[in-house]
């Protein structure tokens, strides 16, 4: 696996609307893309910064993986994303080497991507996140 470059990092938030108005009125981005993954119960709204994206991820239910994230470590970075040509051949290569994954299969996230994420306590505690 090799990665072609850093596809997004993802930022849990509270207040998505809130968090918006921050990176547009203070930082000066714009907001492309607001968009619901219903099974991962989360609202994301996505910003570029050069090729590099920025994803605002607010939980959409109390029991989510973002408000759970949230209450345990407080709003912040959640993950890094990486880009890469084919999840499915590149979580076979981190399974074999060792790595613990978060899920076996991709499946699809926002903006009808492939996802996959490995395990942090494989990675230096980082949740990383395989998209295609």
């Amino acid at each position: 696996m090799k990665p072609t470059h850093i596809e997004h990092i993802g930022i849990a938030v509270k207040d998505l609307q809130a968090s918006i108005k921050f990176y547009e009125n203070i930082l000066g981005l714009k907001c492309y893309a607001v968009e619901e993954v219903q099974d991962q119960k989360v609202k994301t709204a996505f910003f570029k910064v050069g090729q590099t994206k920025i994803e605002l991820l607010e939980s959409t239910e109390p029991d989510g993986p973002i408000a759970k994230f949230i209450e345990n470590k407080g709003e912040g970075i959640h993950h890094i994303a990486f880009a890469v040509d084919d999840v499915e051949a590149s979580l076979k290569e981190m399974e074999s080497k060792g790595v613990q994954l978060i899920d076996k299969q991709p499946r699809k996230g926002a903006e009808e991507m492939s996802i996959a994420f490995l395990h942090p306590k494989s990675t230096g505690g980082v949740l990383i996140e395989l998209c295609e």
